[in-house]
C-alpha cells in the first residue's frame, strides 16, 4: 500500500509542477510588451556608412554596365539589392525607382522599395508601396507581411495591422510565419476589444 501512495504522490507533484509552470509562463508572457518601440527615424547625423569595398566594386561594375545600357533591368535590380543590403537607402530608393519606371508591376522590387522607405523613416510612403505591390500581385505575401509590420511597429495602428495580416493569411495560410502572425494577432485583438 505504501508503494501506491508513493507513486500517487509523485504523479500529483508532477502534474502540479506542470500546472505551476504553465501558469508562470502565461503570467510572464502577458507581462512582456507586445509592441516594441518604433524604429528610430534617422537623423542627418546618422547617415549610413559607405558600402564595404567589395560591395562598392560590384556597384562600380554594375554602373559601368548601366552606362552602356541604362535600362538593363538585371543590372539595376542587382545594384538596388546591393544598396539595400548595405543600408544605402537613398541609393536603393533611386535605383529601385528606375526599375519601376521600366517594370512598374514588379511587386518584389516595389516591396524592397517600401522597406527602404521604412528604413529612411518615411512610413507613409512605405505603406503606399506595400499596398501598391499587394494590389498588383494578389498572391504577393511579402508586401502584405511588411505592411502589417509598418502599421503595427511604426504607426501604432493595431487595427490596420490586423487587417493587413488577415490579408497575408489568406495568401499564406500555413507555415511558421503564418503561425507567428496568428499568435501576434490573437494578442492584438485582445488589446483592441
Amino acid at each position: 500500500m505504501k508503494k501506491e501512495y508513493a507513486f500517487l504522490s509523485i504523479a500529483i507533484a508532477f502534474v502540479a509542477g506542470i500546472v505551476v509552470g504553465v501558469m508562470a509562463a502565461v503570467y510572464y508572457e502577458d507581462k512582456a510588451p507586445l509592441i516594441p518601440p518604433a524604429v528610430k527615424q534617422p537623423t542627418s547625423s546618422s547617415a549610413p556608412a559607405a558600402p564595404p569595398a567589395d560591395v562598392q566594386k560590384q556597384i562600380d561594375t554594375l554602373q559601368s554596365i548601366l552606362k552602356d545600357d541604362p535600362k538593363n533591368l538585371n543590372a539595376l535590380i542587382q545594384m538596388g539589392n546591393l544598396y539595400f543590403d548595405a543600408d544605402q537607402f537613398n541609393q536603393a530608393i533611386e535605383t529601385y525607382s528606375k526599375v519601376l519606371q521600366i517594370e512598374p508591376k514588379n511587386a518584389d522590387v516595389r516591396t524592397d522599395l517600401g522597406i527602404m522607405y521604412r528604413k529612411k523613416g518615411d512610413y507613409d510612403r512605405a505603406i503606399a508601396e506595400f499596398k501598391r505591390a499587394a494590389e498588383m500581385a494578389p498572391k504577393h505575401v511579402n508586401s502584405r507581411y511588411n505592411l502589417g509590420i509598418v502599421l503595427l511597429h511604426d504607426k501604432g495602428d493595431i487595427k490596420g495591422a490586423i487587417k493587413a495580416w488577415e490579408d497575408f493569411l489568406r495568401v499564406e495560410p500555413t507555415g511558421p510565419r503564418a503561425d507567428n502572425i496568428r499568435n501576434q494577432m490573437d494578442k492584438m485583438k485582445a488589446m483592441v476589444k
